[in-house]
């Protein structure tokens, strides 16, 4: 009979060798942003996915080292620290949601030096070398708004617009391109009567009370595009009280209570919802991918739905599934939503 060392020492050497884990440093940006939350839950459960597939011996899991920016210039200041403070742990891969296209431009370069490949999701990051970069279709999602918006109004008088928007990442700036861009296309003529920068409730807050303040005269504002629930939810509140429902609100990101306005009636016509869930997810998979020395998407855009009284029925919300194609029931010159996400080679 083989002593009982002998055989712990067979077992061990039979058991099959569990790779070690690779080392995902995160650094999210807003967790008072609902859709940002969505996304980080998305991106978790994919990682979650990913380790029980490891504890079944396929393939490495994935150890998150996570980090939280958190809203304003303070947020902006604190991700630069934090990249660079990821960066001298020398993960596998870095996943970065940027609070500005252009600040991290120089942690971006000291990763490529280091040879630390990066993901970038939701938002863009200016200058150096991503990997990959996932986001969703913001320039589908404004287009959708302005092109909805344009049916709703006669063409025969500018559109009185006033533009909620956030010129500091690259997706704001992308919808507000978009928006304008349909509603030229539709052939709707408007006058941009002002403009107000928000992306966060309080930002959205004091915007709202501020288009009181300069357009107190009920009727004096047709429209409000604003480029993100983030803050358009926080002015929509506080137009509402106001009671200035004459305003057709168009927004975007899929804000479970800006879905509720909707189908109240509530100032807001359409939200153009991301799949919030469903991109977290494809930053974690697309990381996974460039960690292992496999191909990814070097830019991949998901599509986003349009979200009115005449499409509540199909839409699945921000954890998905993506729905499938369908007709849109207003004017458009592509009149089937696509479910299909593009892949743009930069």
């Amino acid at each position: 009979m083989k002593p009982l060392y002998l055989l712990l020492l067979a077992t061990l050497l039979s058991a099959p060798l569990r790779a070690e884990p690779l080392r995902v440093g995160v650094l999210y940006w807003s967790m008072n942003i609902p859709g940002q939350v969505a996304m980080r839950q998305g991106l978790e459960a994919e990682a979650g996915r990913i380790n029980a597939e490891a504890g079944r011996g396929e393939g490495p899991g994935v150890e998150l080292i996570a980090r939280v920016a958190g809203d304003g210039p303070q947020g902006v200041e604190r991700q630069i620290a934090q990249m660079q403070e990821l960066i001298a742990l020398a993960p596998d891969v870095l996943i970065v949601q940027p609070t500005d296209n252009a600040a991290l431009t120089a942690p971006l370069r000291k990763a490529n030096a280091a040879g630390i490949p990066v993901v970038a999701y939701d938002q863009y990051i200016s200058g150096g070398e991503l990997a990959a970069y996932i986001t969703s279709d913001n320039r589908q999602a404004g287009y959708l708004d302005g092109e909805y918006l344009a049916h709703l109004f006669p063409d025969d008088r500018p559109l009185r617009l006033v533009l909620l928007e956030y010129p500091l990442v690259s997706s704001t700036v992308e919808r507000l391109d978009g928006f304008l861009d349909a509603l030229r296309t539709q052939g709707q003529p408007y006058r941009v009567l002002a403009s107000y920068q928000a992306v966060e409730p309080v930002g959205g807050a004091a915007a709202g009370k501020a288009i009181l303040r300069d357009f107190p005269a009920r009727g004096s504002i047709d429209a409000i595009f604003t480029v993100n629930d983030g803050g358009g939810l926080a002015m929509v509140e506080v137009l509402a009280e106001a009671g200035r429902d004459e305003i057709a609100v168009a927004s975007i990101d899929g804000d479970p209570a800006s879905v509720e306005n909707i189908q109240r009636g509530r100032l807001t016509r359409i939200d153009s919802a991301q799949f919030c869930g469903p991109l977290g997810a494809e930053a974690m998979r697309a990381a996974y991918s460039v960690a292992r020395g496999q191909t990814s998407a070097r830019h991949a855009l998901v599509p986003v739905f349009p979200v009115t009284r005449e499409t509540l029925a199909r839409y699945p919300g921000w954890l998905g599934p993506i729905p499938e194609p369908f007709d849109k029931p207003w004017p458009s010159v592509t009149p089937v939503w696509s479910n299909l996400p593009l892949e743009v080679e930069r």
